[in-house]
């Protein structure tokens, strides 16, 4: 089965660190650029960050430009995103995609999904004191 796995979701304190991970699971990543998404209750999906197949190039929404970093690690299949300094408006359920088009750094962060071929069902997190 081709799917996408997200984990490292949970309950934080403000200022907080988390570390999601997307793993794949019936293909490899190596070829794909993979996205990671989040939704808020009552609000629209938007895109939160970027990385090339490579891992050469990286793109942030500004909203968390700073705060969070995007990685991955090919040998492992699995792509992560590092969370530091949440804030509770962080607070949504996190989605990872993987896609091959063209451009998907920059349609990505402008919450564009529809270049994404494989999709995870989501990790939520919560920042909340």
């Amino acid at each position: 089965q081709l799917q996408l796995v997200e984990s490292g979701g949970g309950l934080v304190q403000p200022g907080g660190s988390l570390r999601l991970s997307c793993a794949a699971s019936g293909f490899t990543l190596d070829y794909y650029a993979v996205g990671w998404f989040r939704q808020a209750p009552g609000k629209e999906r938007e895109g939160v960050s970027c990385i090339s197949s490579s891992g050469g190039s990286t793109n942030y929404a500004d909203a968390v430009k700073g705060r969070f970093t995007i990685s991955r690690d090919n040998a492992k299949n699995t792509v992560y995103l590092q969370m530091n300094s949440l804030k509770p408006e962080d607070t949504a359920v996190y989605y990872c995609g993987a896609g091959r088009g063209p451009g998907l750094l920059r349609t990505v962060i402008a919450g564009n999904e529809d270049g994404m071929d494989y999709w995870g069902r989501g990790t939520l997190v919560t920042v909340s004191s």
